[in-house]
């Protein structure tokens, strides 16, 4: 018997040109398909662990603080005169680091005075009572290092709860070291503005916005 073949028709270039369109196009839902299958590689996993650890210093700085300042008057509390008991804070020492060793100031503690000019005249009585405690401890801490540079201070910074999200304008000037900690909590705008250079350590509080970044340029410090 003989077999008869289907005439070939010819394709005009316009369905071609269609139909390698409709190709591609399978092509690329497909390969879109299979990437929404994919499981989360290692990438995903160090972000995810990244997240996690950042969540926990966070946490922990805000507990640093509290602890700090457990024993001041409570937030948005007028502060007073010098001499009333809204207007000074605990008496009682702050713990130094483990490890130094810190020699009483001769005739005993000294009494703060709240101070009557200044960026500190800014603060809540919660604030600034809380700010004398950080510059104790932040102080005592720097005072120790022996080679106070910029690594070290960070090192010491982060050893009393400081986390590096919190530490600004940490740099060498000269033979100075300077830095700035931001400490803001629940509305608060205390921060605190230090310098060391191994002989001679100075740490007072300062005055940051409410709101906002963090912002070097917009804080009120001891001129």
């Amino acid at each position: 018997m003989k077999r008869t073949q289907a005439p070939i028709r010819a394709v005009d270039p316009a369905t071609r040109r269609r139909l390698r369109t409709l190709a591609v196009t399978a092509l690329a839902a497909l390969t879109l398909a299979a990437c929404g299958s994919e499981q989360p590689g290692p990438q995903a996993d160090r972000g995810t662990s990244a997240d996690a650890a950042s969540a926990r210093d966070d946490a922990a700085f805000i507990k640093m603080l509290d602890e700090v300042a457990r024993e001041c008057p409570p937030r948005g509390t007028k502060r007073e005169s010098p001499g009333t008991p809204e207007g000074e804070p605990p008496t009682a020492p702050v713990e130094p680091p483990p490890g130094t060793t810190v020699e009483p100031p001769p005739g005993g503690a000294v009494e703060p005075v709240a101070p009557t000019a200044g960026p500190e005249v800014e603060l809540d009585a919660h604030d600034w009572c809380a700010g004398v405690q950080h510059e104790q401890r932040v102080a005592e801490a720097v005072l120790q290092l022996k080679q106070p540079d910029p690594a070290q201070v960070r090192k010491a910074l982060n050893g009393l709860g400081y986390i590096d999200e919190r530490i600004h304008d940490l740099k060498r000037s000269g033979a100075v070291t300077k830095f700035v900690i931001d400490l803001r909590h629940k509305g608060g705008r205390l921060c605190l503005d230090g310098t060391a250079n191994g002989e001679l350590t100075e740490v007072d509080a300062c005055v940051a916005p409410t709101d906002g970044p963090f912002d070097i340029a917009n804080i009120h410090r001891r001129t």
